[in-house]
């Protein structure tokens, strides 16, 4: 399934350097748009509106760019994003120009969704090792997310490895095959149990061991 692109309108923006603390301050923030075959451009937008198309975009999800007072659009992909650490404000976003017929790459998320019957049984918990993969598609082919399915999980040791994800064959997954995403813990109670014990026999024969005389 293609994505759709997010909008955002973007002004020029003349204040660069040191000076823009003041659009900052303003509610404004500076953002650099660059790109192969592309200008760089010195923009910028209100605060509110730019986290609001970033949160929708992640960074998988092509962004359609209009300019004041220019005609056409800029489709791009968001990139670097600084956030001030001390007061969690932002304070500048890159976004990376796309070419609509050339191949782009960008990460994308892993969504888990089901449930596992093999961690039902076990009383145990799917953890998730691995939240992105890396992608390569052309930009309007770009998947929003990548899902794995939790009951393929049926067993104790079954796990979900990066080559189960299915995705449209216009993408391409460059992230190792073999890599987990996710997998069963078990309680610790089992985990300790002797390999190939299991918990009803280790059970039985603690019963065992407390009724035998001891020597």
């Amino acid at each position: 399934m293609t994505t759709n692109a997010v909008q955002l309108d973007l002004e020029p923006r003349e204040v660069t350097g040191k000076k823009v603390g003041r659009l900052r301050r303003a509610g404004i923030i500076p953002v650099h748009l660059y790109g192969p075959g592309t200008e760089p451009r010195a923009l910028q937008c209100p605060g509110p509106r730019l986290i609001n198309v970033l949160s929708q975009a992640g960074a998988s999800t092509p962004i359609s760019i209009k300019i004041a007072g220019e005609s056409g659009t800029h489709l791009a992909f968001a990139r670097e994003i600084q956030w001030d650490p001390k007061r969690d404000l932002l304070l500048h976003v890159d976004l990376l120009a796309a070419d609509i017929s050339r191949p782009v790459t960008a990460q994308v998320t892993i969504v888990m969704s089901g449930e596992s019957s093999g961690a039902r049984n076990v009383s145990g918990t799917v953890m998730q090792q691995l939240r992105t993969i890396d992608v390569q598609a052309l930009p309007m082919e770009m998947p929003a997310q990548a899902e794995i399915d939790l009951a393929t999980l049926t067993e104790p040791d079954s796990v979900i490895r990066v080559a189960d994800i299915v995705l449209p064959d216009t993408v391409t997954i460059l992230t190792d095959a073999e890599e987990v995403i996710a997998r069963i813990e078990l309680p610790r109670a089992v985990e300790d149990l002797a390999p190939g014990l299991e918990a009803g026999e280790a059970a039985a024969e603690g019963d065992e061991a407390a009724e035998s005389p001891s020597e």
